[in-house]
């Protein structure tokens, strides 16, 4: 049976810290899930991620329903919640409501997360409404990254600080289960959770956020080349993996493998009767 936002409300009641980990594929929601995270965000950072984009603008409703499908096939108890991509919920209400629709229905997901405070609050609302748990984003908001001027911390100065604190009561307000924030300051994460009922859940957001979240391949090490200054690296499979496939590729060349170990073999018998037969028929 999988978790349920009761679930998730009930660890800010306990004082029980909530994890949350993103996959994309249905692979690594596997493992994720067997190693007992009970909350799975398919990212819209699945486009720098998985597709090689250089921000998360370019990924399409389509990928998205795609990548969530494949989480949802490799779970059975945590808690989906999906990505709303840029342009799927800024255009209208209604369009907003269709497209976290898609994301239920279509893509098996049990909620939906979308960016930004006071200026989405009637799309949250009217998703709530219809039954359709909403988690908000807060501070850091990669879909707005060429408005903000770049990645960079948010909420540093008394007015951008007072309007997040704004925003994640209105967002409150209107319905949300749960709010991630991204990149802020750990005292006034620290503060807005101590004001809000629902849980927040931090990334680069300080240790006194409700929980925290992470993207998977950052904490595996799978990419390489960045690590974020807001995660921390507990293994690192993209060099092992590049080793591995080394290995591999040497061992193919030289012909030590595959070996008789790797191989399927047949009868004796059927097979002196093929090299019979294919002798006959010279």
């Amino acid at each position: 049976m999988r978790a349920t936002i009761q679930d998730i409300r009930n660890m800010k009641q306990t004082g029980e810290k909530i994890c949350m980990l993103t996959a994309y594929d249905y692979a690594t929601a596997c493992l994720v899930e067997d190693a007992g995270v009970p909350m799975i965000l398919v990212g819209d950072s699945l486009g720098n991620t998985m597709l090689g984009y250089g921000s998360t603008i370019p990924v399409t409703m389509d990928e998205m329903l795609h990548h969530t499908r494949a989480v949802v096939r490799g779970t059975r108890r945590a808690f989906i919640v999906a990505d709303m991509p840029f342009m799927s919920y800024q255009l209208s209400v209604e369009e907003a409501l269709r497209n976290a629709g898609r994301f239920l229905q279509e893509g098996g997901a049990q909620a939906i997360k979308l960016e930004g405070g006071r200026p989405v609050v009637s799309a949250v609302k009217r998703m709530v409404e219809v039954g359709i748990p909403v988690m908000g984003h807060l501070g850091l908001t990669p879909q707005s990254i060429h408005q903000l001027g770049g990645y960079k911390v948010q909420g540093k100065t008394p007015e951008t600080a007072m309007r997040m604190m704004e925003d994640a009561l209105a967002l409150q307000e209107a319905g949300v289960f749960s709010l991630v924030l991204e990149c802020v300051p750990s005292q006034l994460s620290a503060l807005i959770t101590e004001q809000l009922a629902v849980p927040t859940i931090g990334i680069g957001a300080g240790p006194d956020c409700d929980g925290q979240v992470q993207v998977v391949h950052d904490i595996l090490g799978l990419l390489t080349d960045f690590t974020p200054k807001h995660s921390k690296r507990y293994a690192e499979l993209g060099e092992a993996t590049k080793q591995a496939v080394s290995n591999y590729l040497q061992d193919v060349s030289n012909g030590t493998f595959p070996t008789e170990r790797e191989s399927y073999s047949m009868d004796v018998g059927l097979l002196a009767a093929l090299h019979g037969s294919s002798t006959s028929g010279r």
